[in-house]
């Protein structure tokens, strides 16, 4: 005997067959209940061809004629009535298990969150610790990158919701972006203790811009933002003394080349960073970071849930 043989033959010398397929017995039992292969092609959305090519496969698998069909419809044969109870008891127990899959906690989708660094690094990390608390909320699939381009993400649909510093007024509104106020935030100077501006309790104007000091990037939102703010007033930095790529590396400069260095208020720790912030002579550079997305109307639960969630915790300052 064949190794084919053997597989085609049980035990006790009967042919094996393939066990029947769910959509098979839903075709088999329609036609049946229906009379006709129009009427069980409609009741289950499909095409009469796609009906067909099922029950000719159940018959296959069944290694016989299963309906006599005619001109008026369908029938049962005596093969056909013997599987029909079967059938239809097999189906409704697959009901019940649909039921129940349906009606299980499916796990979300997780939030595509977009933020800039200085929010990464120093507002987001106990906002997400307790956001994620409870064990239930979803994901958070976090990207981080500068202001400019976490709003371009948000407007390309690479994430739901961004954090970003708020551009001069202008700036950011070909993007088309709804926003929401998040919180304050003020780029400010900050000198060691061993660099002669720590013993003044505010730096001239003049002095300040004509001194080579620490700076981020030309991308940095921090640099941006304090650029800005003296082109209005016909006024410019001296070229920097060097430009860092992280407010980390901006620190660690400042330290080791005993120099000023402009940071973000959020970023700027004096005990833990040995950096003292000093007031400029008629300067400010405040600015805000706001939530961003491209419809706040349309925003999935589960986002519009994050963004009240840290929007509220913000108002009530982060202990709740």
């Amino acid at each position: 005997m064949s190794t084919q043989g053997r597989q085609d033959v049980t035990a006790r010398g009967r042919r094996s067959i393939r066990g029947p397929e769910i959509a098979e017995l839903r075709a088999f039992c329609a036609a049946v209940d229906l009379g006709t292969l129009g009427k069980a092609a409609v009741s289950l959305k499909i095409s009469q061809p796609a009906l067909s090519k099922r029950l000719r496969a159940l018959e296959a698998a069944a290694g016989t004629k299963l309906l006599d069909r005619s001109s008026r419809g369908v029938v049962p044969t005596a093969a056909g009535r013997r599987l029909y109870p079967e059938a239809r008891r097999l189906l409704e127990q697959a009901d019940v298990v649909e039921r129940v899959l349906e009606s299980a906690p499916r796990a979300e989708a997780p939030i595509e969150l977009a933020v800039s660094h200085t929010i990464a690094e120093f507002f987001l990390p106990p906002e997400l610790v307790a956001y994620q608390a409870d064990g239930r909320r979803p994901s958070v699939q976090l990207t981080i990158a500068n202001s400019g381009a976490v709003r371009r993400m948000v407007a390309e649909g690479r994430a739901s919701i961004g954090i970003a510093a708020a551009g001069p007024p202008g700036e950011d509104e070909g993007d088309d972006l709804e926003e929401l106020d998040l919180l304050e935030d003020e780029v400010v100077l900050a000198v060691p203790q061993d660099h002669a501006w720590y013993r003044r309790k505010r730096i001239p104007q003049e002095l300040f811009l004509t001194t080579p000091i620490v700076l981020r990037d030309e991308e940095a939102h921090v640099r941006r933002r304090v650029e800005a703010e003296l082109a209005e007033q016909g006024l410019s930095l001296a070229d920097p003394l060097i430009e860092a790529a992280t407010t980390a590396v901006a620190k660690r400069e400042a330290l080791r080349r005993s120099a000023p260095v402009l940071l973000s208020s959020l970023s700027l720790d004096e005990a833990r960073d040995r950096l003292y912030r000093r007031p400029v002579e008629g300067l400010l550079f405040r600015r805000r970071f706001v939530v961003v997305c491209r419809s706040l109307a349309s925003l999935a639960r589960a986002d519009r849930d994050f963004v009240d969630f840290i929007r509220r915790r913000r108002q009530n300052g982060s202990d709740s």
